[in-house]
């Protein structure tokens, strides 16, 4: 049984269950101590610089729904060579399956609930070990964990070197949510708001340019069945009451590290990356041609 369900469900799991389970995470992070952010370092909001070569970060990404987890992650996944683990792309996965849980799941995401604690573990824990099976070493994980006791979890068996929290005003994500489309013969993911707002009583502006599909996907477009006002809002205020605390958790332990989005990609981007402290060389070349 994956060690992330034996300490699920032990709660308070035996000292040899713990090690063994740090050992199986561990094998996933790099033995160089370089290879990771200097926790005191994370504390003032400045990652050293990292060397091209050093590609094990264990981090975490933190945001409400639709703020952008999954494209930040994806693309310092990329530039740092670790893979990124998306819970909702795992749920997702299972939903589309014919597997026991694909009903359970259905219900539950259809109605903008968050699902138990138990069912994600299970569906990590599966995903970390296939990842160990293909060599993978390092992790960006992306909705987990959501929950202080999810947090309490990880923490027990393996270090993450840093949190980082994407933070966006609300109208801005629920205008994001709603203009979610996929398509349904590629899979990608494409977003057809177009968010302009004026800067007003002290608070800035914020322009988002639709991310628009290619000819061939047009006519293929999809709305996720959880993409609705209702739902959207739901899930927002679910995140506020059950996440926040986990970025106290995180905050007080000096890993947590706040990005407020200014706007899209193109102005993101680079500044999270300098907050960061690394530099993305591909990106660059792209700007200058």
């Amino acid at each position: 049984m994956p060690a992330l369900n034996r300490l699920l469900r032990a709660g308070a799991a035996s000292r040899p269950a713990v090690l063994a389970a740090r050992w199986w995470l561990s094998s996933l992070a790099s033995s160089e101590a370089d290879a990771r952010v200097p926790e005191r370092l994370a504390r003032r909001g400045l990652p050293a610089r990292r060397d091209p070569g050093s590609r094990n970060v264990q981090w975490v990404f933190l945001g409400c729904p639709g703020v952008g987890k999954g494209t930040y992650a994806g693309r310092l996944s990329q530039l740092l060579g670790v893979p990124h683990i998306a819970t909702g792309d795992l749920v997702r996965e299972e939903l589309a399956s014919s597997g026991p849980l694909a009903q359970q799941l259905a219900d539950i995401v259809n109605h903008g609930k968050l699902v138990s604690d138990e069912i994600i573990i299970n569906l990590l824990s599966k995903r970390l070990e296939t990842g160990v099976a293909k060599g993978e070493s390092g992790f960006i994980l992306d909705g987990f964990p959501r929950t202080i006791r999810q947090a309490e979890i990880l923490e027990g068996v393996t270090d993450i070197d840093l949190v980082v929290n994407l933070k966006l005003r609300e109208d801005v994500l629920l205008a994001k949510c709603l203009g979610r489309r996929i398509c349904s013969q590629c899979g990608g993911n494409f977003n057809v708001a177009a968010i302009d707002i004026k800067g007003e009583n002290g608070r800035p502006g914020i322009f988002m340019a639709p991310l628009l599909p290619p000819a061939q996907c047009m006519t293929k477009l999809v709305t996720r069945s959880d993409d609705t006002e209702e739902v959207v809002k739901e899930r927002l205020r679910i995140y506020y009451e059950m996440t926040q605390p986990v970025e106290e958790f995180y905050r007080s332990r000096g890993k947590l590290l706040e990005f407020d989005l200014p706007g899209g990609i193109p102005e993101s981007w680079p500044k999270l990356l300098q907050l960061l402290n690394l530099e993305d060389h591909d990106d660059k070349q792209s700007a200058a041609a």
